[in-house]
C-alpha cells in the first residue's frame, strides 16, 4: 500500500512538472539590430508578456535579420514559418498600395501628422493584413527621414546621378523622380554598400544614421524631415487563435503598451539621434528653401500618384486625413 501511495504522488509529480514547462515559446524575428529603439522596444514587450503570463507565455526575439531576411518576414508570419514578427510598412507596397501611404514624402512630417494618418488609415491596414491571415498587433514610427550624402545638398541637382538607396517601392519612385539610381539596400547592409560604392546617398532616420555609424561613409546630414514612416509587429491569425484566452489578452495588452511606449521612444531618438550624428563629426544642417520647395513639389507629385494607384480607398483616406 505504502509503494501504491508512493508511486501515486511520484506520478502527480511528475504531471506538474511537464505541465509548468509545457510553456508557449515563440520565435519572433525583426530586421533591425539591438541599437535601434524598435528593437528594443520589443524586447521590453517580450519581456512584458512573459512577467504578465508568469513565464508561461515566452516570445524569442530573433534581431538583425538574423533569423528571416526582412522581405521575407511577411511571408513567414503568413506561412507560419514563426507566428510573429516586424515588418517596415512601407515593404509590402507592391502587395497593395495602402502600405505605401505612410511612406509618401511630405505628407505627414511631424509626429503629430504621423499620429493622425495612422489612426486614419489604421482600419484600412487592418483589412489588407487580414486577407492575409494577418492581425496588426502595433505600430511604431521611425524619426523624421532626413537625407544622407557625401557631399553638401544645396538644389536638386545634386541628386541627379546619384545610387541612392531604397527600401521601399515608394522610395525607388522617389530616387527617379530625383533622377537618381534607386538601389536596394537594406538596414543591415548599409556601410558595405556605401563602403563598395554601390550606393552613395541614402534617405533614412537618424536611428539608421547612427546604428549604422553613418559617420564613417558620408559627411552630411540634411534634416528635411521628409517623412515619418512605421514599422509593424503582426502575428498570424491561426497561432493567435491558439493561444489560451488569458495568453491572448496578455499579448494585446503588451501591444497596447509597446505602441505607446514606442511613439514615445520615437520622439525621444530624434532629437537625440540627430544630436548623436554632430557629435561624431557629421555636418547637420537644415535643407535650404530652394531645395524644400523643390522636394515638396516633388512630395505632392507622388501623392498624387498614389491616390490614383489607390483607387476610390486611396483618395478617400487621404481627403480624410488633407
Amino acid at each position: 500500500m505504502k509503494l501504491f501511495f508512493r508511486i501515486a504522488a511520484l506520478t502527480v509529480v511528475a504531471i506538474t512538472s511537464a505541465t509548468s514547462t509545457a510553456a508557449t515559446r515563440w520565435d519572433m524575428t525583426t530586421p533591425y539590430v539591438d541599437a535601434t529603439h524598435h528593437t528594443q522596444n520589443i524586447r521590453q514587450f517580450a519581456e512584458d508578456v512573459k512577467m504578465a503570463t508568469d513565464g508561461e507565455f515566452e516570445i524569442i526575439v530573433h534581431a538583425g535579420a538574423s533569423l528571416i531576411k526582412h522581405k521575407e518576414i511577411a511571408r513567414a508570419v503568413r506561412t507560419q514559418q514563426v507566428p510573429i514578427g516586424e515588418v517596415f510598412i512601407g515593404i509590402l507596397g507592391n502587395d497593395d498600395p495602402i502600405y505605401k501611404l505612410d511612406n509618401l514624402p511630405f505628407l505627414a512630417t511631424n509626429f503629430a501628422q504621423a499620429k493622425k494618418l495612422y489612426e486614419v488609415s489604421k482600419s484600412a491596414l487592418e483589412a489588407k493584413l487580414n486577407k492575409d491571415g494577418l492581425m496588426l498587433l502595433y505600430s511604431v514610427p521611425w524619426p523624421p527621414q532626413g537625407i544622407y550624402s557625401k557631399e553638401p545638398l544645396t538644389n536638386m541637382e545634386n541628386f541627379k546621378g546619384a545610387k541612392l538607396r531604397a527600401y521601399s517601392s515608394t522610395l525607388s519612385r522617389l530616387a527617379v523622380l530625383l533622377d537618381a539610381s534607386p538601389t536596394t539596400v537594406q538596414t543591415v547592409e548599409i556601410p558595405q554598400a556605401f563602403s563598395t560604392g554601390i550606393i552613395d546617398m541614402m534617405i533614412t532616420s537618424p536611428t539608421t544614421g547612427v546604428s549604422s555609424q553613418s559617420w564613417d561613409y558620408v559627411n552630411n546630414y540634411t534634416d528635411a524631415q521628409a517623412w515619418i514612416p512605421k514599422n509593424m509587429v503582426i502575428v498570424n491569425k491561426r497561432a493567435f487563435k491558439r493561444l489560451d484566452k488569458s495568453l491572448q489578452q496578455a499579448l494585446l495588452t503588451a501591444a497596447a503598451a509597446a505602441e505607446s511606449r514606442g511613439w514615445e521612444m520615437a520622439i525621444s531618438e530624434t532629437q537625440s539621434k540627430t544630436q548623436e550624428l554632430a557629435e561624431h563629426g557629421m555636418n547637420v544642417v537644415l535643407p535650404s528653401a530652394e531645395l524644400m520647395t523643390a522636394l515638396k513639389a516633388v512630395g505632392d507629385k507622388m501623392a498624387q500618384e498614389w491616390a490614383e494607384e489607390a483607387g476610390k480607398e486611396g483618395k478617400a483616406l487621404l481627403a480624410e486625413y488633407q
